[in-house]
């Protein structure tokens, strides 16, 4: 139990989970051809707009090409990591049996190999979200988010660490995926992780040589500008992605979990935490889909193999859920839910946070200020009324 969860019965958690999987059934039953449309014509864009991004910076001594080109590259990069690629590898288009939709054979346009982050995000991350000793995404083990990480000297530069890793995400991404952490603990060898070095070695060679080398060759005077522009497109999508998954994960209200939260945990109790450790952010419909639809990270985090395009249709039905079973729906605009985050990230560079946070998070809830004052006043938190 947790302090949103406390006015709830096993039978109504029952009944909770119940209702979202009837959602879900009834979504994924009527995946059809409007669906397939959807992604192929979002392929069709992304494509051509690194195409356009490709020859344009064949030109870009000439500023206004160098501008343009690196602007659509960009575009096209986020639109393949966030709504194509990251949906792909989760299984959301494997109904459509494309072989060039599906997750066992795309590979994205990432340093990270799909099967190593099909690993440590797909299973790991889904799986054990926002549990402490399981879900390592919980600072990427560089950085201290939650109160309950025990604080290092090293987490007092933690603003800094956070702008150098937004800026190199991707690289950042692929070797946490490499759970190099195993070799320290003593449960791995170097020699056990060689295989998965030279693959992401591979993939990391293969993705300099076309963004840095190859195409900016093709310019030929234009080699260094085009590499260029070809940096500045990977740095745009670096910050973006890093921007979009930090909003849908670190929130101050967001919560964390202890591994005893895991025993026996039933159905409706993984649907339960994953909504609790998961936040939206609110916007256009552009927005959701260069987020990758994970804008609706809260939707997602229920239904990771669910097309992202549905994500928004059933916002309102989960928002629903949430306000009659008097449970938290953590959402609000971007500027908001960034801005919250770096503020935490600066909060827990130094020791403690535990009071300040639990505060926050309580008048979070529905009913939240009564629950804070009374943590002032008593000490404890009162229960809430069902």
């Amino acid at each position: 139990m947790t302090p949103s969860t406390e006015h709830l019965t096993a039978a109504d958690i029952d009944r909770l989970g119940t209702e979202l999987q009837a959602i879900r059934e009834r979504v994924m039953s009527s995946l059809g051809d409007d669906d397939a449309r959807y992604i192929r014509r979002v392929i069709r864009t992304q494509r051509g707009l690194e195409a356009a991004g490709r020859v344009l910076l064949l030109g870009a001594l000439f500023p206004p090409a160098f501008v343009a080109g690196t602007a659509s590259l960009a575009l096209a990069k986020i639109l393949e990591n966030m709504e194509i690629g990251h949906n792909v590898l989760h299984g959301q288009w494997d109904w459509m049996r494309d072989p060039e939709i599906h997750s066992t054979t795309w590979e994205w346009d990432h340093v990270s190999t799909a099967k190593s982050w099909q690993q440590t995000h797909n299973y790991l991350h889904h799986t054990y979200t926002n549990v402490h000793g399981k879900d390592r995404d919980i600072g990427y083990n560089v950085l201290r988010v939650d109160p309950d990480q025990p604080w290092h000297p090293l987490y007092l530069v933690q603003t800094v660490t956070n702008a150098g890793l937004a800026m190199i995400f991707e690289w950042g991404i692929a070797a946490f995926d490499l759970e190099l952490d195993e070799i320290q603990r003593g449960e791995k060898t170097w020699k056990d992780k060689l295989p998965e070095l030279k693959a992401m070695g591979r993939k990391a060679g293969k993705q300099a040589l076309k963004d840095f080398v190859v195409f900016p060759a093709l310019s030929g005077p234009s080699f260094v500008p085009a590499a260029v522009g070809g940096l500045v497109a990977n740095l745009v999508r670096n910050i973006w992605s890093h921007a979009v998954i930090f909003c849908g994960h670190f929130p101050v209200e967001v919560e964390t979990f202890s591994e005893e939260r895991l025993d026996n945990e039933s159905q409706a109790e993984w649907y339960v935490r994953q909504m609790l450790g998961s936040a939206n952010i609110e916007g256009s419909v552009l927005l959701h889909i260069m987020t990758g639809n994970l804008s609706h990270q809260i939707e997602h985090h229920l239904f990771p193999d669910m097309p992202s395009r549905r994500y928004r249709t059933i916002a309102p039905e989960i928002r629903d859920l949430c306000r009659r079973y008097g449970l938290p729906y953590h959402a609000g605009p971007m500027w908001k839910q960034y801005g919250g985050v770096l503020a935490k990230i600066a909060r827990l560079s130094f020791p403690g946070g535990h009071k300040t946070l639990s505060k926050r998070r309580l008048r979070a809830l529905p009913f939240g200020r009564r629950r804070a004052e009374s943590v002032g006043t008593q000490g404890a938190v009162a229960p809430a009324a069902a």
